[in-house]
């Protein structure tokens, strides 16, 4: 068993929950020597009729989410992290993260937040942590906020 992580990949999504794993994903990148894969899914399931309105919707959704990604790597870099990688995907974040994001990072280990959505999406949906810890082909990490 290896216990050194090399490839890293954090969820954020601009929430709080995706902060306090953002920021445990420094701490531990830093301690292993680790490259730092940080993934944002833009949810298009959640929004597929808006694009009969809007064809441009995705488009400034994706720009936004590389936006924030620009952000976080900034941080990172600040804090002393020189491997720092983004990706956005779109698709559905339960299974994209797992599926096409983790594979793309070579993860060894994946954080995320430990909620994100609220309580009634959840009994519909899933949690998307839940997912993850489920289906990842790596270790997997889940953070709580002081909050939780």
């Amino acid at each position: 068993m290896n216990s050194f992580y090399h490839h890293i990949l954090v969820a954020v999504d601009g929430s709080e929950p995706a902060e306090w794993a953002f920021k445990k994903g420094i701490e531990v990148a830093k301690r292993n020597s680790a490259t730092l894969n940080l993934v944002h899914v833009v949810d298009t399931s959640h929004y597929r009729g808006i694009e009969m309105y809007d064809v441009n919707f995705t488009k400034k959704a994706v720009s936004q989410a590389q936006e924030l990604l620009e952000r976080y790597a900034q941080q990172a870099k600040e804090q002393g992290i020189e491997k720092v990688k983004t990706i956005v995907e779109e698709g559905s974040a339960k299974t994209v993260i797992t599926k096409h994001a983790a594979k793309k990072a070579n993860a060894d280990l994946i954080i995320c937040g430990a909620t994100g959505i609220n309580a009634v999406e959840r009994m519909f949906l899933g949690s998307v942590s839940e997912h993850i810890t489920r289906h990842a082909h790596c270790d997997v990490l889940v953070v709580r906020t002081e909050k939780e």
